[in-house]
């Protein structure tokens, strides 16, 4: 017997016999729907009083017949992946209409979202006649311009149809075609970046702005694309999708729009939720955590770092693994899915916390290796200084000109994930060693936070911190509130600091002459090596004197103990 789906409550049998013969109707390829089948869908909707509607395979065979209520129809669960890009689902949805009315919200919706090849409305008059049709198809948009859908009709029905086999052909070609476009500009796909706002707080709307600025800059360092901007400002998030259900119900139809085929997040996701959303939208589910972490699997190079971006994977994937997960199983490579752990993103709890206690040990050997480096360049005499800071602030590009060290420094963040030492010659004469470390960002997540904190922690040992600053950027002063509270969870908020305000060639005059009365920092464009002299005479300044405090301070210790000992 085949099966009815939907609203099947209280049907009659010849109700049912009439919604089940609808079965046996057969539509050719170049026909939208046959007359027979236009008759029985009218025939089945008159004798329930509700929307029945015929999901058609392009075989011409009837996959699904369905029933609504008296104004929708509720599609069954067909299968929510998508089709190949530029393909539709090889389904048009033929469905009746009681009170005349045209093509609705959820009817458009479903076609767009569900990538129908068409749906069709047949319009119903007050005695359950068909009295008109209307269609509608996907369309490509540019640059998410313009409706994704078109619409045909009314027409008074029995007017001629157009051919659908050739419709449906051209239309995916036009599709295939954009998709190819898109894949020349887009490494890891299309993406779209939400963010959820307190709207009690003050300064909300800014706010959401920036934290997109920067996760827009962390996606394209990852190699996305990034097409749509979505803020939204509550009261609290919702706790299923973090946006509203109405919300994000548009967002998928920007995406839709846009060719978008993932959503990041400006937070971190609990499994449920990324589960939720990712099932409700038929889209890959991102966190601002999984992008940073992407960004590191791409950019770690030495055995220390690639073992430690693995642990900080398993970490964040070790709690999603007691549930089936769309969200991830939808990975196939690219963003999300990269990196010395993306072969045990599946792998049960078991052995991936075996797995992380390996890791954890063999990153405890190359932590004392590390401190082992750190005391041969203590025994060598020479002070070190550490160069920390926001990402993307300029801290491997100083490095590089002040010891031509050659290391990577490229305008994206986390270019540089291992520490680097280089020797530094001073106007005076004196040699110290100089740093360049992982740079920091707001909200570090805290298991890739505590993956790297020993290499935070090279500068533990510095006797001078340099705080590379962009002041450049719009939110350099959070920046440093950010850099600061870093600093203090690693026990380092004392260590002596002078402040480096880099990029001031992209200042105004005046912007310049105000950092020049700052008492604790030295301005300098890192790309040009004349603007460094100051600072190099700032760092044998302040070298000069934390010597002479350690001499006062162990003179003082001596007085002290010899007169203990008399």
């Amino acid at each position: 017997m085949p099966e009815l789906y939907g609203n099947t409550t209280g049907l009659s049998a010849s109700a049912i016999r009439a919604l089940e013969r609808i079965y046996r109707r057969r539509v050719p390829s170049d026909k939208i729907a046959t007359p027979e089948l236009v008759r029985s869908l009218a025939d089945a909707s008159r004798e329930t009083k509700r929307q029945v509607g015929a999901l058609v395979h392009r075989s011409g065979e009837v996959d699904y017949v369905i029933v609504g209520n008296a104004s929708q129809l509720m599609l069954p669960d067909i299968g929510r992946l998508r089709a190949a890009e530029g393909r539709f689902r090889a389904l048009r949805l033929v469905h009746t209409h009681l009170f005349n009315e045209p093509l609705t919200r959820d009817d458009l919706t479903d076609l767009t979202r569900l990538r129908l090849d068409l749906v069709a409305a047949i319009l119903l008059n007050p005695v359950g006649e068909p009295q008109r049709m209307t269609w509608a198809y996907n369309t490509p948009t540019f640059e998410g311009k313009g409706q994704p859908y078109a619409v045909a009709g009314p027409f008074p029905y029995g007017q001629p149809q157009p051919h659908f086999g050739e419709l449906i052909a051209a239309l995916e070609a036009e599709f295939a075609q954009q998709q190819r476009t898109r894949e020349v500009t887009a490494k890891d796909g299309r993406a779209i970046l939400i963010h959820v706002g307190d709207k009690k707080k003050p300064g909300a709307a800014s706010r959401a702005r920036s934290r997109l600025a920067e996760l827009e800059s962390l996606a394209r360092t990852a190699g996305v694309d990034v097409v749509e901007h979505v803020i939204q400002l509550r009261d609290q998030p919702d706790p299923r999708f973090v946006l509203g259900a109405g919300k994000l119900e548009d967002v998928v139809t920007q995406a839709i729009d846009v060719g978008a085929e993932t959503l990041i997040y400006d937070c971190d996701l609990s499994a449920a939720q990324a589960h939720a959303i990712a099932k409700q939208t038929d889209l890959k589910v991102l966190d601002r955590t999984q992008v940073i972490l992407d960004i590191f699997a791409q950019r770690a190079e030495s055995r220390d770092g690639k073992l430690q971006v693995e642990l900080a994977q398993l970490k964040y994937t070790l709690p999603r693994l007691g549930q089936k997960d769309d969200s991830l199983s939808r990975l196939t490579g690219g963003i999300g899915g990269r990196g010395p752990g993306e072969t045990k993103l599946e792998i049960g709890r078991r052995r991936a916390r075996e797995r992380v206690h390996r890791l954890e040990k063999e990153l405890q050997g190359l932590e004392r290796q590390r401190a082992e480096r750190r005391r041969k360049r203590a025994d060598s005499d020479l002070p070190v200084v550490a160069i920390v800071g926001y990402t993307n602030a300029g801290k491997s590009t100083l490095l590089n000109t002040l010891t031509d060290a050659g290391v990577l420094a490229e305008d994206k963040l986390f270019a540089t994930l291992d520490t680097r030492a280089r020797k530094l010659f001073l106007p005076g004469g004196r040699d110290v060693i100089l740093t360049d470390t992982v740079g920091f960002i707001r909200q570090m997540p805290k298991d890739l936070f505590a993956a790297f904190r020993a290499t935070f922690e090279e500068a533990a040992d510095a006797d001078l911190i340099l705080e590379v600053v962009d002041v450049s950027d719009p939110e350099h002063g959070e920046h440093v509130t950010t850099t600061l509270e870093i600093l203090r969870d690693l026990g380092l908020d004392d260590t002596p600091r002078l402040r480096v305000f880099n990029k001031i060639d992209k200042l105004s005059e005046e912007e310049r002459a105000a950092l020049e009365n700052q008492p604790d920092g030295v301005g300098i464009s890192a790309l040009e090596k004349g603007t460094t002299k100051a600072l190099l005479t700032r760092i044998e300044s302040w070298l000069a004197l934390i010597d002479h405090q350690r001499a006062t301070r162990a003179a003082t210790e001596e007085a002290q103990r010899l007169l203990y000992e008399a």
